[in-house]
């Protein structure tokens, strides 16, 4: 027995085992090769900024086809009312997986460090109408971010995410001005 737990034979010996142990371990653990994406209702989060927020909320209807929204989050903080929208995209033929896009919308100020800050950059390269509206286009290529944004009067819009711009214009092209709920 003494041979077996020393020297590069004992080495040896115990490395098999552990192997065997994880090889085991995978066979019997089940996997599964389907996508696990959360789906969030976020009917409840436009009701509340209907209500909440001081400004018409834009909220996308119906959403673009295929696409999942993953996350919602309402907040107020230091007087201003954000609200983040998270979504998968639709699966592309050419894409092995699905790329990601965000709804953001506040009345923080100023509107311009708020955009600036959602969209990891202040660089405007460019502006594209969507639907009759003049939306600024960013480019952040370092972190493969595209953001379309709008600065209005009482409210900032941006459309944000590694989705190709034809997605985020799909999803800034699905907004529509929601009607401020009776108090």
């Amino acid at each position: 027995m003494e041979r077996f737990t020393q020297g590069f034979y004992g080495y040896a010996v115990a490395m098999l085992v552990c192997l065997a142990g994880v090889g085991v371990f995978l066979l019997v653990t089940p996997q599964s090769r389907t996508e696990h994406l959360p789906k969030v209702d976020f009917s409840i989060d436009v009701a509340n900024m209907r209500r909440d927020a001081p400004y018409e909320v834009w909220s996308p209807e119906p959403a673009p086809a295929g696409w999942i929204p993953t996350s919602s989050r309402m907040t107020k903080e230091k007087g201003a009312v954000t609200w983040r929208l998270g979504f998968a995209t639709a699966k592309r033929p050419e894409a092995a997986t699905r790329s990601h896009a965000m709804l953001v919308q506040s009345d923080e100020k100023p509107a311009a460090e708020f955009a600036n800050r959602m969209a990891n950059t202040s660089e405007v390269t460019g502006s594209i109408q969507i639907n009759g509206v003049t939306w600024e286009q960013r480019l952040r290529k370092d972190k493969d971010q595209r953001s379309l944004v709008r600065l209005l009067p009482d409210v900032t819009v941006v459309v944000t995410g590694t989705a190709p711009w034809e997605e985020l214009s799909a999803l800034a092209g699905s907004l529509k001005q929601q009607v401020k709920a009776a108090s």
